[in-house]
């Protein structure tokens, strides 16, 4: 079971989890053993809240496919246990990025300093310009 908040987790068998081989050099051992770990977790077919449902499928990760399924590939360790650890850590924070709350925004006025200061820099802007014309 991976849990994601104090009330809501993740089931095991909600996780698809596969070991595959994994990509790159690392001569014979990387070419016949399966230590990197591809994990699938469908969203729309889950016990996840209807809120972390529709956060995840309106959030924009290349990991979430158009289906609504997650899927992550680990094979950054050599052991197949620490790949697999670290693809539920990656899934756990992608839930918990997709369902940040963002702050409002609040729209603040300029202070009387910082008007000062840029008509200040305007009117000297001005004269700068004004200097450059035709000496008589």
């Amino acid at each position: 079971m991976l849990q994601i908040s104090n009330s809501v987790s993740i089931q095991d068998w909600e996780l698809q989890l596969t070991a595959i081989r994994a990509q790159g050099a690392g001569g014979q051992n990387v070419n016949k053993v399966s230590s990197a770990i591809h994990l699938r977790f469908d969203i729309k077919h889950s016990t996840l809240p209807d809120f972390y449902k529709e956060k995840l499928l309106a959030h924009k990760d290349g990991r979430i496919t158009k289906d609504g399924v997650i899927i992550i590939k680990a094979q950054q360790y050599r052991t197949q246990e620490q790949n697999r650890d670290d693809a539920l850590v990656r899934l756990k924070e992608l839930i918990l990025e997709a369902t940040k709350v963002q702050k409002v925004r609040r729209a603040t006025k300029p202070t009387r300093g910082s008007q000062k200061r840029r008509l200040e820099g305007k009117k000297q802007r001005s004269t700068t310009k004004q200097l450059r014309g035709r000496v008589e």
